[in-house]
């Protein structure tokens, strides 16, 4: 395996790390009461997840340039996406984790209300030994306790899918550029036509949701325990819909193909 795509894998943890660990920050925001400030702070990994972007999309698409056997490229694909997934199941085991970390780290820019101040501290001694502190594994009962009647099973689907559509939103086009090497460019600029239904889904049928939920939480109109759940299942919905997308890469791909030929 190249240089080129163990450093494409190894931004696809991290992508997918960061975007699983999200799911938590709402639950943080309402332990805190701080729902903005917790949104803020976590920007910081989100800049460290769109640089990740900004350099594997680049390196994985140079590699398809100068690799033109489909079959060694479709495994390539279908390993990066395995990674993606179990990145997933490594960031639902840190939630707990970062959960605890994740509230002092927004009490202390609270009261500091300084990004530079909380990266500083954060690798101080006295940091580092709260973080060490902080470590914890997933509680059974979390799981085992679950009551499926009560969670939002349509979000829930609605998530699976988005997730899906947008793991192989990022890679059906560099490969399809694989398959219509003369169509490559363009193959590479459709990919808004796949993320653009995630994102449709995410923003009106998904993230409005999830914001009231967060509102009852806070105004006692559902307890924290049933927010956890939800919360469980959105993160259960992203690995799914992370393993799901191994089925459509290849139908996505012919279909950016097909319109790129048509267009």
């Amino acid at each position: 395996m190249s240089s080129q795509i163990i450093i494409v894998l190894i931004l696809n943890f991290i992508i997918s790390l960061i975007g699983t660990l999200a799911y938590s920050v709402r639950m943080v925001g309402v332990r805190t009461g701080k729902i903005a400030v917790s949104f803020a702070v976590f920007n910081i990994l989100s800049l460290v997840s769109r640089m990740a972007v900004t350099f594997q999309i680049p390196l994985l698409t140079k590699y398809v340039e100068h690799n033109s056997d489909s079959n060694d490229l479709l495994h390539i694909f279908n390993v990066i996406i395995l990674v993606s997934g179990i990145a997933t199941i490594v960031g639902a085991f840190l939630i707990p984790t970062f959960q605890r970390i994740f509230y002092k780290g927004v009490l202390n820019f609270s009261v500091e209300r300084s990004i530079p101040k909380l990266v500083i501290h954060s690798f101080s001694k006295a940091g580092v030994n709260y973080i060490k502190d902080c470590v914890a594994i997933p509680v059974k009962e979390n799981i085992t306790g679950l009551n499926l009647r009560k969670l939002p099973t349509k979000i829930i689907i609605y998530n699976l899918i988005a997730v899906a559509l947008l793991t192989v939103g990022a890679l059906a086009p560099i490969y399809a550029g694989s398959i219509a090497p003369d169509l490559r460019a363009t193959c590479v600029t459709l990919s808004s036509i796949i993320n653009g239904i995630a994102t449709i889904l995410m923003s009106i049928l998904i993230d409005p949701q999830l914001s009231v939920m967060t509102d009852d939480v806070i105004e006692g109109k559902c307890t924290e325990e049933d927010f956890r759940a939800v919360v469980i299942g959105m993160v259960g919905s992203k690995t799914l819909g992370t393993f799901a997308s191994l089925l459509l890469i290849i139908p996505a791909s012919y279909l950016i193909v097909f319109i790129a030929k048509v267009i």
